[in-house]
């Protein structure tokens, strides 16, 4: 059986068009042992769009927003209830990642909507316990657009600009270089994040001097009271042996006396 068709109204209909912006070269920063690494590319940032879902039922829909790949795309929100005779935005953010030009996009989202029913409380319940024939979708493909010319004419540029201070600044001013392509606020959390970890390693280096010279501490401690009870036991047994030859002297001696008295 056909499914029925989608009475929701989609904008855009067909695809979901994600517009990158000219990207810098790829940055490598090395504070003190650690190394940042800042993308580059036309989709180096994150990249929203919109997605428009209208009801010109006379009834409240449910709806879900589905992707084949859920790990590139963050959606809000990805369900919900579009009440009779009103629209919900929904927004599409595609994750920063490393353009491939080569590459074909394949993702696709798909909207699956369905009646409300009129007492509904559940909407989970709702979901698992449709049937098939009362679940509408529709489907749209991933396009990724590359930055108009006049914008790529703009950032050319100021690459350029960027560029030309990394190379003149880099080896002289690598917070400086840095900066130029990030704002304030961002070097700021990098630095208190590089000064955190800068204090945690030495605080680390501190616990684990401290622990090896408590461990040294506890073996020789341990060494000293062996070498006092080996020490103490034998004395102890010195003593037992010079008592065991006083007594066989004593009874001897007692011995012999008591022969000359019988005698």
């Amino acid at each position: 059986m056909a499914r029925p068709e989608q009475v929701l109204l989609l904008e855009p209909q067909h695809e979901l068009k994600f517009r990158g912006k000219r990207g810098g070269p790829r940055l490598s920063y090395f504070y003190g042992s650690l190394l940042f690494t800042f993308l580059s590319g036309p989709f180096s940032d994150v990249v929203t769009t919109n997605l428009k879902l209208s009801n010109p039922t006379d009834r409240n829909v449910c709806f879900k927003v589905k992707t084949t790949a859920p790990r590139r795309y963050c959606v809000r929100p990805n369900s919900g209830i579009i009440d009779a005779g009103t629209s919900i935005n929904v927004s599409v953010m595609l994750q920063p990642f490393e353009y491939d030009p080569n590459e074909k996009s394949k993702h696709k989202f798909m909207v699956q909507s369905m009646l409300a029913p009129p007492d509904m409380t559940d909407m989970e319940g709702v979901w698992k316990e449709a049937k098939p024939e009362e679940l509408m979708d529709s489907k749209l493909r991933c396009v990724f657009e590359m930055p108009m010319e006049n914008e790529k004419t703009h950032d050319m540029e100021s690459n350029k600009m960027s560029s030309s201070l990394l190379k003149s600044e880099s080896s002289a001013l690598p917070v400086k270089s840095l900066s130029s392509t990030l704002d304030d606020g961002e070097v700021k959390k990098i630095m208190e994040e590089c000064k955190r970890l800068q204090m945690e390693a030495q605080r680390l280096r501190e616990e684990n001097k401290q622990i090896r010279e408590d461990d040294g501490y506890r073996m020789r401690k341990s060494n000293i009271m062996s070498s006092q009870h080996a020490s103490g036991s034998m004395k102890r047994e010195e003593g037992l042996s010079a008592r065991s030859v006083a007594l066989i002297l004593l009874f001897f001696i007692v011995g012999v006396i008591v022969g000359k008295l019988v005698l």
